[in-house]
């Protein structure tokens, strides 16, 4: 068979698969979810080919020159080591990182009230000292997350969903997440962006524009602490987890959330742990249009060289808020 046309098969079978499960799913959380063997390999089929791809691009970049020895402990800190069950987990910031805290305080034993982790708060996944990293680790058991027996875990998302996640979660509506933002990164936008900015505007930073957003990240000085950094919501992914470096062996995407979590909790024999089928999906993709649209083509341009790096290693492309890639 020609190979075209059963990967053609394959992925039509996986889709008709989301779609079934997401049908299943609509209840809310669902713990007792079983897992078939055949959904596992058709998902492992699609990871090895975004391994396979992730790789050729770490080539063809050539950022697959550094090796563990060289990461920083701030590079570092958002790859999980659970060694008991060789797992690594690599959390980004508005790709399903509290949920997946929160299966990984079940899975360690952290949490002892009960086995839905929509029960756990989600201040408690994420307080400091809860998990071990990568830089708790010796030099040799470093070396060993690196082998076979490990599994290495990455969830990703198109690099422009999530920085539109990351604004509207953050710097638009009144949670307490967004209203700590709006007092810190809002406050400073209209301050430093904004011509003639009202005085409420200046007080609150509560009503920052995406557009001005876009143009406080292409601002460095105002965005980069040090010149070099980012905030973690907003933070290019790459540098976040450092792929070519650690090889990641499990390659999620947002879009296959619930398939790809199953098989990184299979592959690090969590048999009677699922990941959580309550959340609530996300709208932003439908939304990335509406906030894309009204801003200028060379925005959006030097906007997609800071993340082109994520765009390249994931294989995302600009045709979802464009309607066509960049030459």
């Amino acid at each position: 068979m020609d190979h075209n046309v059963q990967l053609f098969g394959i992925l039509l079978l996986y889709a008709l698969m989301r779609l079934l499960a997401a049908a299943a799913f609509e209840d809310g959380n669902n713990n007792n979810v079983k897992i078939t063997q055949h959904s596992l390999q058709l998902t492992q089929t699609i990871n090895l080919q975004r391994q396979e791809f992730m790789q050729r691009q770490c080539d063809l970049i050539g950022a697959d020159m550094e090796t563990i020895e060289d990461l920083t402990e701030l590079q570092m800190d958002h790859m999980i080591v659970d060694k008991e069950h060789k797992l690594l987990y690599c959390y980004v910031p508005k790709v399903a990182c509290t949920n997946w805290k929160r299966v990984l305080m079940l899975l360690t034993g952290k949490w002892q009230n009960g086995t839905d982790p929509l029960q756990i708060p989600g201040s408690l996944a994420h307080s400091s000292g809860m998990f071990s990293k990568l830089y708790d680790l010796s030099e040799e058991e470093r070396a060993q997350v690196l082998g076979d027996d490990y599994t290495r875990f990455i969830l990703v998302r198109h690099p422009f969903e999530r920085l539109l996640s990351a604004y509207r979660n953050k710097l638009e509506g009144g949670s307490t997440s967004a209203r700590y933002f709006q007092s810190r990164v809002g406050r400073q936008i209209v301050r430093e962006l904004r011509p003639g900015a009202s005085n409420e505007s200046l007080d609150q930073g509560n009503d920052v524009q995406f557009g001005e957003f876009v143009q406080y990240l292409l601002t460095p000085e105002l965005s980069r602490s040090n010149q070099t950094d980012y905030n973690e919501h907003w933070e290019v992914i790459a540098k976040l987890c450092n792929p070519c470096i650690m090889k990641y062996n499990v390659v999620g995407k947002y879009d296959t959330l619930l398939d790809d979590s199953a098989l990184a909790l299979y592959l690090a024999g969590a048999k009677n742990l699922t990941f959580p089928t309550g959340h609530k999906p996300s709208s932003t993709r439908a939304n990335l249009r509406n906030y894309f649209d009204p801003l200028p083509i060379g925005a959006i341009r030097r906007l997609y060289e800071i993340y082109e790096e994520d765009f390249r290693l994931f294989d995302y492309g600009m045709d979802d808020v464009l309607g066509f890639e960049f030459g």
